[in-house]
C-alpha cells in the first residue's frame, strides 16, 4: 500500500492529505473553500519554500495585523484594499449588464442617515475649499431617465479628510447629502474639489507597501450610493483623470469608465447665480443602472 493511499502526509500528497480530512464537512460550501483555499496555499509554499524564520515572520505580521483591528480600524480589510483582493471580490458581485455603470469599493467612510438635502443644495458647509458643481443623469439601460433615484453621496474635503476623521473641526454630515431625482432624472448638486488622501499607513499595510516600495494614495474622487425601484444599487466612485496618482491607486478602485473631466470654470456670471464667489469647477457624469432581476 502506498503512502497516498494510507493517508500519510508528506510533501507530494500534503495538499490530497489535508483537504481529505474534510470528507466529511456538514457545510459542503465550507468544505469546498477550505479545499480551494488549502490547494493554494500548499502550492504557494511549495513554490516559494519559505525557511522557518520567514514562516514566523509571516505568523507575526497576521498577528499584528490582528492586534490592530477594533470598532474603529480593521486592518485585515485595509489588507484586502491594497492586495486587490476587495476590488476583484467587488467585481465578482457586481457584474453588469452591457452598458450599466461600473461598480468599486464602498470605502471605510460611509456613513448612514446624512441628511435629505434639496437638489442644488451645498454639501460643504464650512466654506472651505475649491467651489464645485456636480451634475448628470441618472438613467436605466434604455436610456431612459430614472425619477425618484436616491443619491447617497459623499467626499473628502480639499485637505483630503472625512468629517468622522476631523470630529470638531469639521461640522457633522460636513460633505455628504442624500439627494432624490425628479422626472427628468437629473441631479445637480455643490461641492468643493476633492483631494487625493493617504489611506491608514501607521500600521502593518503600511510597513507592508514601504517594503514594497508602493506609496498610500488614493486619487481624488467623489463617492455615490445609487437606489432605485427595481434597479440594483449601485456604489461607486468617480475620479479626476488629472490625479498625480490616477494611475497607482492604492486600493485600485479606478476603472475607465468612472474617470469624469472636472472642468474649471472662469464664467463671472454663472458663479455669481450658484453663489460661487469666482472660479469654480465643474463634473458632469451620467450613470447608468442595471435592472433588477425579475423587474
Amino acid at each position: 500500500m502506498s503512502e497516498h493511499e494510507t493517508g500519510y502526509f508528506t510533501e507530494e500528497t500534503s495538499i490530497e492529505v489535508v483537504t481529505g480530512r474534510n470528507r466529511s464537512a456538514s457545510d459542503e460550501r465550507l468544505k469546498q473553500v477550505m479545499e480551494v483555499v488549502t490547494r493554494k496555499l500548499h502550492e504557494a509554499v511549495k513554490e516559494l519554500e519559505p525557511t522557518q524564520e520567514e514562516w514566523f515572520e509571516a505568523i507575526r505580521f497576521l498577528t499584528e495585523t490582528g492586534h490592530l483591528c477594533n470598532e474603529w480600524r480593521q486592518e485585515f480589510i485595509l489588507l484586502s484594499d491594497v492586495l486587490g483582493v476587495s476590488m476583484l471580490v467587488d467585481a465578482i458581485n457586481n457584474r453588469k449588464p452591457s452598458g450599466a455603470s461600473e461598480s468599486t469599493v464602498l470605502g471605510p467612510f460611509h456613513v448612514a442617515d446624512a441628511p435629505l438635502r434639496a437638489m442644488g443644495d451645498n454639501i460643504c458647509l464650512d466654506q472651505k475649499g475649491e467651489d464645485m458643481l456636480v451634475r448628470g443623469r441618472i438613467l436605466d439601460t434604455d436610456g431612459r431617465p430614472i425619477a425618484g433615484a436616491i443619491l447617497d453621496v459623499w467626499q473628502a474635503n480639499d485637505e483630503g479628510f472625512y468629517d468622522v476623521q476631523q470630529k470638531g473641526i469639521q461640522p457633522d454630515f460636513n460633505l455628504r447629502g442624500v439627494f432624490r431625482t425628479g422626472a427628468d432624472g437629473c441631479y445637480w448638486f455643490r461641492a468643493v474639489k476633492p483631494k487625493f488622501y493617504s489611506i491608514p499607513d501607521d500600521g502593518t499595510v503600511g510597513k507592508l507597501l514601504r517594503r514594497l516600495g508602493r506609496h498610500p494614495f488614493r486619487p481624488a474622487h467623489l463617492h455615490y450610493m445609487i437606489k432605485a425601484d427595481g434597479f440594483e444599487t449601485l456604489i461607486t466612485h468617480i475620479f479626476d483623470p488629472d490625479d498625480p496618482y490616477i494611475g497607482s491607486d492604492a486600493v485600485f478602485g479606478v476603472k475607465a469608465s468612472l474617470l469624469a473631466a472636472f472642468k474649471s470654470i472662469d464664467d463671472p456670471t454663472r458663479a455669481a447665480e450658484l453663489g460661487f464667489a469666482g472660479r469654480f469647477w465643474e463634473v458632469e457624469h451620467d450613470f447608468v443602472l442595471a435592472r433588477s432581476a425579475g423587474s
